[in-house]
This record gives structure tokens, sequence and C-alpha cells, in this order.
């Protein structure tokens, strides 16, 4: 049944086939979980978001008409239900370093200017400070290398909107981040 293609496996899932749509979640969650991390820059609420995802995925299988892949459509409401949870946590303090130290680099000489815990933290401060939308639009487009189609697809938007997002996150970022360009040699 792994072998099977998703479409066939969500035409059994929707016949109530429990297996078929065990075998879309394993299929599917480690994927959705990279992406929710990223976005929410904690694994474990990760985990929450990825479930919470299947949840709805599983809720809404009639609705799922299949002009999209079965994997976008099911990204879509991941990264959706990613940035709820990004805006229900907006006032609370979010510590992202668990999902800047996959992506800075963990060899870096440490006595070379910034120490690496300095550089994730003052990242995961600096991207704080983006809207949820110029956060998850940076995410998807820097850290996951999505395409700008795919980026307005899965975000329920259009191209241009998402690319002034995307310049905005980079020259926030930039200006918050422009004292490290000092620190490096």
């Amino acid at each position: 049944m792994s072998s099977d293609s998703d479409f066939a496996l969500v035409e059994r899932a929707r016949s109530g086939d429990v297996r078929a749509f065990q075998c879309l979640f394993e299929r599917h969650a480690r994927p959705l979980h990279a992406v929710c991390a990223r976005l929410l820059g904690d694994a474990t609420a990760a985990e929450d978001a990825v479930q919470e995802a299947f949840i709805k995925a599983h809720r809404r299988l009639q609705q799922f008409d299949g002009r999209a892949a079965f994997s976008t459509w099911l990204h879509r409401i991941a990264i959706n239900t990613s940035i709820e949870m990004l805006r229900r946590r907006r006032s609370a303090s979010d510590d992202s370093e668990e999902q800047l130290a996959e992506t800075v680099d963990i060899h870096a000489d440490p006595s070379a200017g910034v120490s690496q815990t300095e550089l994730v933290r003052t990242v995961g401060a600096a991207l704080q400070e983006l809207t949820t939308l110029e956060r998850s639009v940076f995410v998807l487009r820097h850290l996951e290398q999505r395409s700008l189609h795919e980026i307005a697809l899965l975000l329920s938007s259009n191209v241009n909107a998402c690319k002034q997002a995307i310049f905005r996150a980079v020259r926030k970022l930039r200006a918050q981040l422009a004292h490290l360009e000092a620190s490096v040699p």
C-alpha cells in the first residue's frame, strides 16, 4: 500500500480505510514537521501543528478535489495551522534557537567574531520581529527553498504579495542584523 499514489490512498481513506490514511500520514508527516518546525521555531509545537493539520485534513478529506497534489493541499493546511499557532502566541516570547541551530553552521570557529549561541539568539530575535506573513514567506523561500508560485499557493495569496512580503522580511532582517557584519572577519 505504501507504493500506492496519494490519490489512490485518498480515495481509500474517503471510503473509511484507516490504513490508507495512516500511509498518507507516514508519507507526509516528516516533511510537514520540517516546515512547521521552521515556521514555529519549536519542534514540539511543530508536532502539535502536524497532528492538528492531519486531524483537519481527515475531517476535510471529502473536500479535497484533486486540483492540486495531495501534498500541496496538506502543506497548505499545515502552514495555515502553524500561522494560526503563531498568531495565538504572538504576544508570548518565542525562542527560535533550536530551529536556527539547524540552519547555522555548527562547525564554525567559535573564536571568529560573534559566538554561535549569540548568533542564534540574535537571528531568532530578529525573526520574531517579523510579522507572521513575513516570517512565513521568508522561511518558505529561504529555508524551505520553495518557489514564489508554491508559496503563493500554500498561503492562498498571489505571487506579487509574496514577493513584497519577502522583500520586507529581508530588509527588516538586514537592518536588525547589520551590526553583525562588523563582527564577521
